[in-house]
């Protein structure tokens, strides 16, 4: 999985500056960060409802949909998907309550 997501991501760099009326990338990232973090939340959304309808093909579609956005919304802000992948081991074997208590408060 990881070496989808790593070639999704390529995809994804390469197309950012690409001619916003012929890549979808492209015209999203002409938008801004607001409207990509914006598809981000929407994608989030719709998988939530259909985890709430037990709507497991939808639930697969609409993860999918997150994933690519996030992974845009990533790349715009030159975030690899190594770099949240580092994060998660440096989490693993903590425990979660453990991890949000370490930290700093907001």
């Amino acid at each position: 999985m990881r070496e989808t997501l790593h070639q999704l991501e390529q995809t994804i760099r390469q197309r950012r500056s690409a001619d916003p009326s012929t890549s979808y990338v492209a015209k999203l990232t002409a938008r801004g960060r607001g409207k990509i973090a914006q598809k981000v939340g929407e994608e989030a959304v719709e998988t939530v409802i259909a985890a709430m309808a037990d709507d497991r093909a939808g639930v697969v579609g609409e993860s999918a949909d997150l994933l690519f956005h996030l992974l845009l919304l990533l790349a715009d802000l030159d975030i690899s998907l190594d770099d949240v992948c580092d994060e998660l081991e440096r989490r693993e074997g903590v425990s979660g309550i453990a991890e949000k208590a370490s930290r700093p408060a907001d």
